[in-house]
């Protein structure tokens, strides 16, 4: 292990389970219908005092922001849906106080366009004192400058690139790690335990991809590993520019930094014309899809790993029931940032309900925003609190194996390390 990684790991933990993420069209950037959470089950007689309470206060929106619709909606959907099932569990207590607590789903199609257009209306709406999102950093970066503007406190599930957080606005938190961890922790993987020699680096030009890839090459380069290419591609459906390279170059790694549905592309087409090495990327190949739409070709050859911050639901042991309830609402096992999305959506639920406590009342979004980050909860992921640029004080980072090649079997991708790590902070 390399002193760049040996000073930023606090702890490793390596372990065998079996079981097992970051784009779209334009479209009007308009609100979904906003979807009434379940009430939960209670005495007739209590179910109609929260009833009249919830009356007397008036209403509070938590919006969510995600692709709901085009490539990426399957990470995009389980995040608004994590959200929603946590807005059902845990909005009680607000309820409680007399508040009709709603979701206001919007659909970023993750695109930074329509996610900043959807922001604006967003801001607009003086009933939404927080959101849960997003999926894309290059999405999130753009949007949360108007959120930073109008003080409104969002919270992503998913959102690794560093300058999310380094920014250092009271408005921007997050519940996963970093880049600047992960990808270095993939280089180091690929580099010690696979002993890879050379390695061909492709990202897809997007805020996340290319900085994953910047992160990876940085890592390679003080170990020694011998690049063969960087470059990034936009290219969604002919990769036979870079596949004939590639091949004829035979790299020990190939490790792609995007999104699963491009990369799926890229992974069947290589394998197909004669790559017979390993491929590897970060979170955003994290989706049971990416088996569909490349199949064979992730365990085949030297076969395929990834990391990730987003542990499948059966890495955390608190998770256990949400996913049971997940698959009986939504009829569907939990995609990866689902949990996440659930504890987001705890966290902006817990600092309402703190602001609206000291304020006696409905709370400003500046209040909410400063409770968020005075919250300290036990999520389904495990502790949540955040330092003063809103990352975890340590986050935890996960490296699977992929043994499923269909959608059905993408479970049984095996965690073969797991490591927590401080916060890097603003870098200095």
């Amino acid at each position: 292990m390399n002193k760049r990684l040996l000073a930023l790991l606090s702890l490793l933990v390596v372990a065998s389970m079996a079981l097992a993420a970051c784009g779209g069209g334009a479209a009007p950037a308009t609100e979904a219908p906003a979807e009434e959470p379940a009430a939960t089950e209670a005495p007739a007689t209590e179910a109609a005092a929260t009833e009249e309470a919830a009356a007397s206060m008036g209403t509070i929106k938590i919006a969510t922001q995600s692709p709901l619709s085009g490539g990426q909606s399957l990470l995009g959907v389980a995040i608004k849906q994590g959200a929603e099932l946590a807005l059902e569990q845990l909005g009680g207590d607000l309820a409680a106080m007399g508040y009709d607590v709603q979701l206001a789903p919007y659909d970023d199609q993750a695109t930074p366009d329509v996610g900043v257009a959807n922001a604006k209306n967003i801001v607009a709406d003086s009933e939404i004192l927080c959101g849960v999102g997003h999926l894309n950093s290059g999405v999130m970066i753009p949007s949360s400058e108007e959120y930073h503007t109008a003080n409104l406190a969002f919270v992503s599930p998913a959102n690794t690139n560093p300058v999310v957080t380094t920014r250092g606005y009271l408005e921007v938190n997050r519940v996963v790690g970093r880049d600047d961890v992960q990808a270095p922790a993939a280089e180091e993987f690929a580099f010690t335990t696979l002993g890879a020699k050379s390695v061909y680096i492709i990202h897809d030009k997007t805020a996340y991809g290319q900085g994953v890839a910047e992160f990876f090459r940085g890592a390679a380069e003080e170990d020694g590993l011998e690049i063969v290419a960087f470059e990034g591609t936009e290219e969604t459906a002919n990769f036979d520019a870079i596949v004939t390279p590639l091949v004829a170059a035979q790299p020990d790694v190939v490790f792609f930094a995007g999104i699963y549905n491009q990369a799926g592309v890229f992974f069947k087409q290589a394998r197909d014309a004669g790559y017979e090495g390993t491929f590897m990327g970060t979170d955003g190949m994290d989706a049971s899809d990416l088996a569909d739409i490349a199949g064979d070709a992730l365990t085949t050859g030297g076969g395929m790993y990834y990391t990730t911050v987003a542990g499948p639901a059966s890495a955390y042991a608190a998770a256990a029931q949400f996913a049971a309830d997940y698959e009986a609402k939504f009829g569907a096992t939990p995609e990866p940032f689902a949990a996440q999305a659930y504890d987001s959506m705890a966290v902006c639920l817990a600092a309402i309900k703190a602001a609206a406590e000291a304020a006696g009342g409905t709370p400003s979004r500046l209040q909410v925003a400063e409770a968020v980050r005075q919250v300290s909860i036990e999520g389904l992921t495990g502790a949540i609190a955040f330092d003063d640029i809103g990352d975890l004080p340590t986050a935890q980072y996960f490296i699977l194996k992929v043994n499923g090649a269909t959608k059905d079997t993408w479970n049984t991708n095996e965690i073969v390390e797991i490591l927590e790590v401080a916060s890097p902070g603003k870098g200095e």
